[in-house]
């Protein structure tokens, strides 16, 4: 588990409908940031079914889903579940911050 947080980005520079990505140099997980329409959601940068960066692929915020480009596997970013196959695991979700005009995440798994 991470006790420090990791810097995302500014809190200008991640609008509604985007994403960003960052490194828990602690824990070494990659994580992504989704702005859905103004709330702030953070989950593990890995498909649960094949162990690929969830940023390289597509959000869409009209259904609060990304969706793995190598598969197609889609999960809730509100709360990292798996909504098809072939991803039936869950995405660790992370807590999230804004705070001194950043946005700040962490990997807090035990």
């Amino acid at each position: 588990m991470s006790e420090s947080w990791t810097f995302v980005c500014a809190t200008d520079a991640l609008l509604p409908g985007e994403m960003k990505t960052a490194f828990d140099e602690t824990t070494g997980a990659g994580i992504v940031v989704f702005n859905l329409d103004g709330d702030l959601y953070a989950l593990e940068d890995l498909c649960s079914h094949e162990e690929f960066e969830l940023s390289s692929g597509g959000f869409d915020p009209g259904n609060a889903t990304v969706e793995c480009v190598l598969h197609g596997a889609k999960f809730d970013i509100r709360d990292g579940r798996a909504l098809c196959a072939p991803a039936y695991t869950p995405v660790a979700k992370f807590p999230v911050k804004m705070e001194q005009g950043g946005i700040w995440a962490r990997d807090d798994r035990d």
